[in-house]
């Protein structure tokens, strides 16, 4: 098919210029290549195409009657060729995105106003998700995602400084229970559960050189960072959220955080995408406008 399609707009072209010469300085190729397509396509169409003189080259009727019909198509082709260069060159075009909500909250919102006026031609068409994602597979441009997460054969760009996660609870609900000392201390509690593809999140903490992982249990299992914080608001129970996403309601006391010195910082998000190669000016564009800034 795709000779035949060169062979197609090489005769398309001599017909026109109604030259080799002239034709070949276009397409940029010799003179005696173009004779040799051409001899080709005539052969497999049995029929003559163009009229050779040593002064002139001219459509024969059969050649003109094709080129009548084949010039549309081709004009079809070249202009969804031109098309699709742009979105190389030009920042438009639709991105489909993956992320979890939490980081649509905290990485792509922020930016999202300043970077819709910037690039109005751009749509992102984000997909929400809990866990990591197969891009290709999903047909994702790119994702944001933790950076522990992201497979090893991906491109990714940091998008925010290191996270923390944070336990909370409502001054409601420790009126009348004991704060937790240690993470183990956890067990006497009533946690709020996030829900991730491989089962219920299991709560890690670190300090010094000690680890602990803790299976929580509790009232509420959900598939949202705001559901959790808002039961925890409810006094429902014992939340884990991102520390920025709970500090407004700790500095207005209407949170506390417990087991500070046991959550240590994150590698934080990441966006990530498949390669470099080509890449769309769309995605060139998203890239520049959510990469942490220090970078």
């Amino acid at each position: 098919m795709r000779n035949e399609l060169n062979e197609l707009a090489t005769f398309a072209m001599v017909a026109r210029e109604r030259s080799f010469t002239r034709a070949a300085a276009r397409l940029g190729v010799s003179q005696s290549a173009l004779s040799h397509a051409i001899r080709g396509l005539e052969q497999r169409l049995e029929l003559q195409l163009l009229a050779r003189t040593t002064k002139s080259v001219a459509p024969t009727a059969a050649g003109a009657a094709l080129l009548k019909d084949l010039s549309p198509a081709l004009e079809q082709i070249a202009s969804a060729l031109d098309r699709a260069r742009s979105i190389r060159h030009r920042p438009a075009g639709r991105l489909r995105i993956a992320m979890s909500r939490s980081a649509a909250v905290m990485v792509l919102l922020p930016r999202l106003t300043a970077f819709a006026e910037a690039y109005p031609d751009i749509v992102l068409d984000v997909v929400t998700v809990t866990g990591p994602v197969d891009l290709v597979a999903g047909e994702f441009d790119a994702g944001i995602q933790l950076g522990e997460y992201i497979q090893r054969d991906m491109i990714a760009v940091r998008v925010t400084a290191e996270l923390r996660l944070a336990v909370v609870g409502s001054p409601s609900y420790f009126a009348s229970r004991c704060i937790p000392q240690k993470p183990k201390d956890l067990n006497d509690h009533r946690c709020i559960t996030l829900r991730l593809p491989g089962g219920p999140y299991r709560w890690e903490f670190e300090r010094g050189r000690q680890s602990v992982t803790i299976g929580v249990n509790g009232p509420l299992i959900v598939d949202d960072t705001d559901l959790v914080i808002q039961a925890a608001l409810n006094g429902v129970g014992l939340g884990l959220a991102y520390e920025g996403q709970v500090a407004g309601y700790v500095a207005k006391r209407q949170l506390i955080r417990v087991l500070e010195d046991w959550t240590p910082p994150t590698p934080g998000f990441f966006m990530y995408y498949p390669s470099r190669q080509h890449q769309p000016a769309a995605l060139s564009a998203l890239v520049k406008a959510l990469r942490l800034s220090r970078q």
